[in-house]
């Protein structure tokens, strides 16, 4: 079972989670990331607004496509991938990804490359808005390394 959503509104973490459960009563792990807007950057600025723009098609598309790579690598019940897009503010969710399998390290090892992928490779652009301005983010050299290890 796989449940892929890009959506603008916010979601109920809990309640996602949840509902994915009732979809994998089988799955012996299940692990779960969710990622949220920070108030600070690196640099030390206080962040006080994201922005998340992207292509709809092309980001539904390419969240699926990664989905199904999560699949073939690992033996997973279910995935549950939910990414916003919009202007959020600190503390609110960008994103949720769950996914289950019979054994935890399948359910660790698929979440963790998901959401590697989804920092650096999903088709989604990045706009903090600070006192200093506003400018795009990109990913950091930290998330390039961590995606690379997934490369075949």
């Amino acid at each position: 079972m796989q449940d892929i959503r890009v959506q603008r509104e916010p979601f109920d973490a809990g309640a996602e989670i949840t509902a994915f459960l009732a979809t994998v009563p089988r799955s012996g792990g299940v692990a779960t990331f969710i990622g949220q807007v920070r108030d600070f950057r690196e640099s030390g600025e206080t962040v006080h607004a994201m922005t998340l723009e992207h292509y709809p098609g092309m980001a539904d598309r390419a969240l699926k496509a990664l989905a199904v790579d999560a699949a073939q690598r690992w033996p997973l019940d279910g995935a549950l991938i939910i990414h916003r897009y919009g202007e959020l503010h600190p503390g609110e969710a960008i994103v949720l990804v769950a996914t289950a399998a019979a054994h935890r390290g399948d359910a660790f090892a698929a979440c963790e490359f998901l959401m590697d992928w989804l920092k650096t490779k999903a088709p989604f652009w990045k706009k903090e808005a600070t006192s200093a301005g506003t400018s795009w983010v990109s990913a950091s050299a930290g998330d390039d390394a961590r995606a690379e290890r997934w490369k075949d």
